[in-house]
């Protein structure tokens, strides 16, 4: 990525001129799930909500998740090597705002959560409506996240409620 200038809403790359105001609101059209990403380190767990989760290949099945590095999730899916993507119904947005809101530093979300473990070891949240397990294939750098690739190794779906749809006045307007 070529070096750049950013300056109130306007960032100058090379010679082209971003309207990063517009790029984020047109970035926010596309329509993507809602999602807990879940990992473990040795008995501990956490997970994070998010909506950049996406299938990647087919044969064999992998999807990735973008994934912040100051997230205390992140270091967890490095270390351990895996991760599960819990997907949310529409019924799911106290978990959602659960998982989004608060940091695993501070506070066990999985307190008041049942979850159970499956090939991986990364938590399946019971209140999902589908789940894929995932083993880390590969990483890479994107911007200011890391994009975890992973082989799903275990799936499942629990109920026919339709999946959540990510909007983003319902967390941060």
């Amino acid at each position: 990525m070529a070096p750049y200038t950013k300056f109130n809403d306007l960032m100058i790359q090379g010679d082209i001129l971003v309207d990063l105001k517009m790029a984020w609101e047109t970035i926010h059209k596309v329509r993507n799930g809602v999602t807990i990403v879940t990992a473990f380190r040795g008995d501990e767990v956490n997970g994070l909500t998010a909506a950049w989760v996406s299938q990647v290949s087919q044969k064999p099945p992998m999807v990735m998740v973008s994934v912040a590095p100051p997230r205390y999730t992140h270091d967890m899916i490095r270390e351990s090597g895996c991760f599960a993507v819990n997907i949310l119904g529409e019924s799911g947005m106290e978990l959602a705002k659960l998982f989004g809101f608060k940091s695993g530093k501070q506070v066990n979300k999985f307190e008041n959560v049942e979850y159970e473990r499956k090939s991986t070891g990364a938590p399946i949240i019971k209140d999902a409506v589908a789940y894929l397990d995932c083993r880390v294939d590969s990483e890479a750098t994107a911007g200011d996240h890391t994009v975890f690739f992973g082989e799903v190794v275990d799936a499942g779906i629990r109920s026919d409620e339709e999946p959540m749809v990510y909007r983003i006045k319902d967390f941060w307007e």
